[in-house]
């Protein structure tokens, strides 16, 4: 597929970028890739890799694998699911997703891998080291470093041997808050998609969530602000033991309620959190009560449900759970046309915000919305 102006462009301005950076000058700053790349490529320059050099893509040693799928178990089987749907999804665009540890040891691999192609044979490999340290700068050490969603085109890494990728990643946080792994989107030689950012990082939220409901807890606590119902995956949540401990909640949770990873062992109890009995939680989930505005210590109000382990919420829940397979589902223009939408009513109606984020242009975010331009 030929290239357009506009990539074409991109790619001149990446390659420029690299020559600032390598080269040490002092403009390297404004060179037109996000800074993070750029501290990334100095980060591998500062352990003496070269750009030129090859790339070995080696494998840990088979006891060390051993331990790392031990550890990873619970991320991985919370992640299956995902990534069946998340296969499908873009199965006719020739990416691939692949889901590491912490330390950037591949664990698990779904969708269209072309073993024929020795550059994806490499790469999408259980047990293979796919660090900054081994292989540069990659979706995959950005995303665990940054501790947020990237996308990377070609040049941007570090390598010439993995100028070949383009990858959407984003990172995944266990019930305790650390980050456990992330997960990535690669094509080889591919239309570049930055709006995979989007997709892969609602994806890792699923992960997270599905991960936190797996754990032993007595109570579920679905979170959403007021004006916004709990129901599907973008709510924050949180599991109590019987005492109304906090045993684990997801990020979107974390940030909601200002908590930070869990550490030392100390964990909140609900009532360090909400300004009203703790004990009225287990009962709306008795009751099965529909979802309530409660205050807490911080002086907001959140809108919370009560959910017993097992136990779906009402029928948004089944609705949105519907809403998100039969979106999965669909063609990939059309998970893309929505991921745009989602993104320009986050930035509250701001299309130059909203391709900012997905890395895309104005005029594209007009053309797919079919809105008329301004």
């Amino acid at each position: 597929m030929p290239l357009t102006a506009h990539h074409s462009d991109r790619l001149q301005r990446i390659e420029r970028a690299r020559d600032l950076v390598f080269q040490g000058r002092s403009e390297a700053q404004g060179s037109g890739v996000p800074p993070w790349i750029a501290q990334s490529w100095q980060r591998c320059l500062s352990m003496g890799l070269q750009p030129g050099q090859a790339v070995g893509f080696d494998a840990i040693s088979a006891q060390h694998m051993r331990r790392v799928q031990e550890a990873s178990r619970p991320l991985v089987q919370a992640a299956q699911p995902v990534l069946v749907e998340l296969a499908r999804a873009i199965a006719d665009i020739r990416y691939f997703a692949i889901l590491t540890n912490a330390q950037g040891i591949v664990v698990d691999v779904h969708g269209p891998v072309d073993r024929r192609d020795r550059r994806a044979e490499v790469i999408a490999r259980v047990g293979v080291d796919l660090s900054e340290k081994a292989v540069g700068t990659t979706a995959i050490s950005a995303a665990l470093t940054e501790l947020q969603p990237v996308w990377l085109h070609r040049g941007e890494h570090f390598f010439q041997d993995t100028g070949v990728y383009s990858c959407a990643g984003a990172p995944v946080f266990g019930p305790d808050g650390l980050c456990a792994g992330m997960l990535d989107l690669t094509g080889i030689e591919t239309t570049e998609r930055p709006a995979l950012k989007h997709l892969v990082r609602r994806s890792a939220r699923s992960i997270e969530n599905s991960w936190l409901l797996s754990t032993d807890h007595a109570l579920v606590l679905r979170l959403n602000w007021p004006g916004n119902q709990p129901g599907d995956d973008s709510d924050g949540l949180i599991t109590l033991d019987h005492n109304g401990q906090i045993v684990g909640a997801n990020p979107t949770a974390r940030q909601m309620l200002a908590m930070g990873p869990g550490t030392g062992g100390h964990t909140l109890h609900a009532s360090e959190v909400f300004a009203s009995p703790w004990e009225n939680l287990f009962d709306a989930a008795s009751r099965q009560a529909s979802a309530q505005e409660l205050p807490l210590w911080s002086g907001l109000r959140l809108q919370t449900q009560a959910l017993r382990p097992g136990t779906r919420p009402a029928a948004a829940h089944s609705a949105k759970t519907s809403e998100r397979a039969q979106a999965m589902a669909k063609p990939l223009k059309d998970v893309q046309t929505e991921m745009i939408r989602e993104a320009v009513q986050q930035a509250r109606g701001n299309v130059a915000e909203a391709a900012r984020c997905l890395g895309i242009s104005r005029a594209t975010v007009y053309r797919k919305l079919g809105l008329p331009k301004v």
